[in-house]
């Protein structure tokens, strides 16, 4: 996996800034690891619906400060089109956010970092869990 370009799923950061052992070996080997804004937003709003709103929004922005974010744009529009088609023609709907995240896993050619069995549904798409 030397090499490896990756993206995080939102589980994948939450089990990072928890310290988790074997995520930070998988991802030792990385040229690259972006994070998704759409999973930003998550966090925001896991932020947001906690007890202690400002110590768990600072700990988000704190920890995106220096990371590299990828954002989504036409293009994402146009993978998300057909990944959400092709999840519905299957039967097999999946989160929107989760759709996004794909969707800019796909149009960047990097393999997700999730925790998310659901992933595997998803054609085109490498997703790893650790």
């Amino acid at each position: 996996m030397a090499g490896s370009k990756f993206l995080l799923d939102t589980n994948a950061i939450i089990a990072l800034q928890r310290g988790d052992e074997a995520l930070k070996k998988l991802l030792i080997v990385a040229t690259d690891v972006f994070l998704p804004v759409v999973a930003i937003g998550e966090l925001y709003y896991g932020a947001y619906k906690s007890g202690r709103v400002e110590a768990n929004r600072q700990n988000v922005t704190a920890y995106i400060v220096n990371r590299f974010i990828l954002d989504v744009d036409a293009n994402t529009a146009d993978v998300f089109g057909q990944v959400k088609q092709g999840l519905r023609a299957k039967g097999r709907p999946i989160p929107e956010n989760d759709i996004w995240i794909a969707a800019i896993a796909i149009q960047y050619d990097l393999t997700l970092i999730t925790d998310d069995a659901h992933f595997a549904e998803v054609d085109n798409l490498r997703s790893q869990r650790w």
